[in-house]
């Protein structure tokens, strides 16, 4: 991935591998000879630690998938077995959902330290947009999952967002009976939606593979925002970079095994323990809270179709975030009213999620509205807008600059 490989196997057995097939040499000079930024901090570890959350959903997932049963009639059933009867089913039940929780909290600090250091300036504008494709899969991906529950959020959750393509001109309705599989949420529902959630996490998995690759390509980014111009620049992956990245994903696991072993149901809800009863509905139907944001975007307006557009548009801006941020500076650190409209962007979306934990009506949905409005207006008046009129402070000529000062 990052050119020619310097590495020379002690071992005559893996000498002779490494002629043939030679992937010492690639591990060698992608993850441990790799030249990385030598100023890089704990916020560029998420990358890792999305790899290995990744990981950790794949191997749960796929043992679970041995004991569910795709089945109306069952499916509740079935995850309720998995949580009695399997050993130690329920560790790998909470694992995997508690799981999807951190995964999404680690992506959203993922993708808001890029957009903070800009990351997805030049030369990275491929490796940005890979990263949203990732996320616009693991979107799907996860409610699918929790469709699987069959409780009665996740019923009505798989109703109330699949009706939402019946708003789309001329193809929703068929996109629509070709989800349901029927007149409603159902069986053949229930069946495709598994098939998918099954599938999809290796679909992400090789998507991640060619995010790596851009990734090798273009070179990472750094806090300051400057390529690397000379050896003093950067230091080798290994071990300054696995190491960062190994003890902080300790940290993270950490707090994962805190959710795991205390408050496993925390981040649930409550109706999703009831068994789903196509003829009970909900008081206040709620998705997870890694879509709480987008689904307040969806509520805030009035119109069925604009709605469904500018949930759609939330998160499809994203990958033209490369074009709309028309500034020449990348990091924040350097662009002091930059990193005031970033921060209230972040606050913005927090609000958002909290709105849409709220009901539809009054107040909530007025600031809907106005937080809505914020969201696109960042992308589509703040950040063009910034690149002309804003003033950056001095930029240092090199990482090493950066770090040691002018002397360096």
């Amino acid at each position: 991935m990052s050119g020619h490989s310097t590495y020379q196997p002690q071992s005559k057995v893996l000498q002779w591998i490494e002629k043939r097939l030679p992937i010492g040499g690639l591990i060698h000079s992608s993850f441990i000879a790799y030249p990385t930024p030598r100023n890089l901090n704990y916020w560029w570890t998420f990358g890792g630690i999305l790899s290995f959350m990744l990981g950790v959903q794949i191997i749960t997932g796929i043992v679970l998938t041995m004991h569910y049963t795709p089945h109306v009639d069952l499916a509740f059933r079935s995850v309720e077995a998995i949580m009695r009867d399997v050993n130690y089913g329920w560790l790998l039940r909470y694992l995997h959902a508690n799981g999807a929780a951190m995964f999404f909290l680690a992506v959203y600090i993922h993708m808001l330290r890029g957009m903070y250091y800009g990351s997805y300036k030049e030369p990275r504008e491929v490796l940005w947009i890979l990263g949203v494709i990732i996320y616009g899969l693991m979107m799907a991906t996860g409610f699918m999952g929790y469709v699987l529950v069959w409780g009665q959020m996740s019923f009505w959750a798989a109703t109330v967002i699949t009706n939402l393509f019946s708003a789309i001109p001329v193809i929703g309705d068929p996109i629509v009976s070709w989800l349901w599989g029927g007149y409603a949420v159902g069986n053949p529902t229930l069946n495709r939606f598994y098939s998918l959630h099954y599938l999809l996490p290796f679909v992400i998995a090789g998507a991640v593979v060619l995010h790596v690759w851009a990734l090798h390509v273009s070179g990472q980014n750094n806090p300051a925002g400057i390529e690397p111009n000379s050896d003093k620049d950067t230091v080798p992956f290994t071990p300054y970079a696995t190491v960062k990245d190994g003890f902080f994903m300790v940290c993270f696991c950490i707090v994962l095994a805190w959710f795991v072993f205390y408050i496993p149901n925390y981040l649930g809800h409550p109706d999703n323990y009831i068994p789903a009863n196509p003829a009970v509905t909900p008081t206040h139907i709620v998705p997870e809270w890694y879509y709480l944001p987008f689904y307040a975007i969806l509520r805030a307006i009035p119109d069925k179709l604009m709605g469904v557009a500018a949930l759609g548009g939330s998160i499809v801006i994203l990958a033209f975030l490369p074009w709309l941020d028309t500034s020449k500076v990348r990091s924040a650190r350097y662009r002091p009213l930059f990193r005031q409209f970033f921060w209230l962007f972040v606050i913005v979306c927090v609000v958002l999620g909290w709105l849409g934990t709220k009901p539809p009506e009054g107040i909530y949905v007025v600031l809907s509205r106005i937080f809505t409005v914020y969201y696109f207006a960042f992308f589509l008046i703040v950040l063009p807008l910034l690149g002309i009129f804003e003033k950056t402070k001095p930029v240092p000529n090199s990482i090493s600059e950066s770090v040691l000062g002018a002397k360096a």
